[in-house]
């Protein structure tokens, strides 16, 4: 009897860490082209109560920010000790606001909200199937997030011979500009296309500066980097030909910002 209940529980996490794991592919496929990724919830309030949103200029509430106004926020829906109904009531929810979305069905910080887009409806674009793996999604996500990042912090490794890239750039006189982006960052993909891809971008660039673009979900920042970064993808960190951090620029940019940040920092 007690192998059989064992036996069940083990499926039910099975099926239960499957419908996360397809919430999440709905969420990157149906929402990240809106919602950006996780920014720390420190960061986020520097931003919305201190920078008037200027910092990350979101349109949108991170996926993290959705999570917790979901499971923790003051107008959190259902109740913890009762999973099962309280992701049929997250899933009742999520097919109401995102139908007709509104101030009125928000859960958002009405403060916060304020900031954001007007959201379209998204009537009939999700499946009965997608709402109850977004649900799980969303209900699972805090737990799986810590748990799939300390694993990656554990194994991360900087893939750069600092000493190396130090001397190449002090004979060349020019600075480091790192750039750490993410394949599931849809900013990232828009600035590679709309300004990094660009031959004016690159040619202002190769002038002044040694390019390195880092993949923060495979290899760790060169510099000690990660002691500042805020955790946010695009960022782009300026680091002297010494390998010394001077400034990041986190968030997407346009190509004039851009080229702004490129003259800013040589003297």
């Amino acid at each position: 009897m007690f192998k059989k209940s064992v036996l069940l529980f083990f499926i039910l996490a099975m099926g239960l860490f499957a419908s996360f794991e397809e919430g999440k592919k709905t969420f990157e496929n149906k929402c990240a082209s809106c919602h950006r990724q996780f920014i720390s919830i420190k960061d986020l309030k520097v931003n919305f109560f201190e920078k008037n949103n200027e910092l990350y200029k979101l349109t949108a509430p991170t996926v993290n920010m959705i999570a917790f106004d979901i499971m923790d926020g003051s107008k959190r829906i259902g109740d913890k000790e009762d999973p099962e109904m309280q992701q049929i009531e997250i899933e009742e929810y999520l097919i109401d606001y995102l139908s007709t979305p509104n101030n009125g069905n928000s859960i958002s910080d009405e403060y916060v909200f304020e900031f954001f887009d007007k959201k379209a409806s998204m009537k009939d674009e999700l499946s009965e199937e997608e709402y109850i793996n977004l649900s799980i999604f969303f209900m699972k996500y805090s737990k799986n997030y810590e748990a799939s990042n300390l694993t990656k912090k554990e194994h991360l490794s900087s893939k750069y011979n600092e000493t190396k890239l130090i001397a190449d750039v002090k004979n060349k006189d020019k600075l480091f500009i790192v750039y750490a982006t993410s394949k599931t960052c849809y900013f990232c993909k828009k600035m590679d296309k709309e300004v990094l891809g660009l031959k004016s971008v690159q040619k202002q660039i190769s002038k002044n500066y040694k390019f390195m673009k880092v993949d923060v979900d495979e290899n760790s920042l060169p510099f000690d980097l990660n002691k500042v970064y805020k955790k946010m993808t695009p960022t782009f960190f300026i680091v002297s030909k010494e390998g010394k951090f001077l400034k990041q620029y986190p968030g997407s940019w346009s190509k004039e910002d851009f080229f702004e940040i490129l003259k800013e920092n040589i003297n």
